[in-house]
């Protein structure tokens, strides 16, 4: 399988350094979108979608106020998912499934872009994100951006294999077995990682489990305070999300030859992984 990285719309939370590390001097700091795209023998999977083209034309519609001014989106057409796809020279009809860590406004706004697509999430994450029970829910599960809900599949958790120490859900519909969930319950009642096995590796997308890439560093971990802040006001279970961190940082310290984790937001990590600089879209290479 081949791998993308995409940034799909950096956001520019209040706080500069104090939320990424590293913009001193500056009111807004920087975030990434990171997706995933996957090129199986059949199809194209997109892991999340980061922002989309309809964001771009009406945020007033799609997006909260609350977080339209708290993280301020960077919309650039050029970076969304659907046009760094094109941009890598393949068809975006191409993309038939999707598989989503969680409903956030950041993660599912492309939706939209790929209506052919088969959208794979886990069951509590629709049934709670559906529910809209508080002001932030309504603020962060937007359905301004879900259009085509009858291609939803949803998965209910324990009922796959242990995968290091932790419960997955395999056979995905339509999906090869190298893609797998890992429920990762804490920033969202849904919320889950997606591993996938690449050639010489498997990958961990740990979403929004964590946000700072040495939150997870087994022997000394640290957050920004900004970030630190942003995660503790976002929890839907704390102590569900602090144990998973700290069982991302034991399989870190344990297994880091065999599995590289990364997480959604983390300028860092989006870099390592994607060789470019997150303000660069994806671009076609014969390599």
């Amino acid at each position: 399988m081949r791998i993308h990285y995409l940034n799909s719309i950096s956001t520019c939370p209040l706080g500069g350094a104090l939320m990424d590390g590293f913009s001193y001097g500056h009111l807004r700091g920087r975030l990434t979108c990171t997706c995933v795209l996957i090129e199986t023998a059949n199809s194209l999977v997109l892991v999340d979608t980061g922002f989309g083209l309809k964001d771009i034309a009406s945020p007033r519609t799609r997006l909260g106020w609350f977080f339209r001014f708290l993280v301020k989106p960077e919309f650039r057409e050029e970076m969304t998912a659907i046009r760094q796809i094109e941009r890598l020279g393949y068809d975006p009809r191409d993309v038939r499934h999707i598989v989503l860590s969680h409903l956030d406004f950041d993660h599912a706004g492309g939706l939209d872009d790929f209506p052919h697509a088969t959208v794979h999430m886990m069951r509590d994450e629709r049934d709670y994100a559906l529910a809209q029970k508080t002001w932030l829910d309504r603020q962060r599960f937007r359905p301004q951006q879900w259009h085509y809900q009858n291609k939803w599949r949803v998965y209910d958790q324990g009922v796959g294999e242990n995968w290091y120490g932790f419960e997955t859900v395999r056979d995905l519909e339509g999906l090869p077995p190298e893609i797998l969930f890992v429920p990762l319950r804490g920033h969202t009642f849904g919320h889950a990682g997606i591993a996938i096995q690449s050639e010489d590796k498997w990958l961990l997308n740990a979403a929004d489990a964590y946000f700072y890439h040495d939150e997870i560093n087994p022997v000394k971990p640290c957050c920004t305070p900004g970030l630190r802040f942003y995660q503790t006001m976002l929890e839907k279970d704390r102590p569900a999300r602090l144990g998973n961190q700290d069982r991302l940082r034991q399989l870190r310290a344990s297994h880091s030859q065999e599995i590289d984790i990364f997480c959604s937001h983390d300028v860092h990590d989006f870099e390592r992984l994607a060789k470019r600089p997150a303000i660069e879209p994806a671009f076609f290479s014969a390599v």
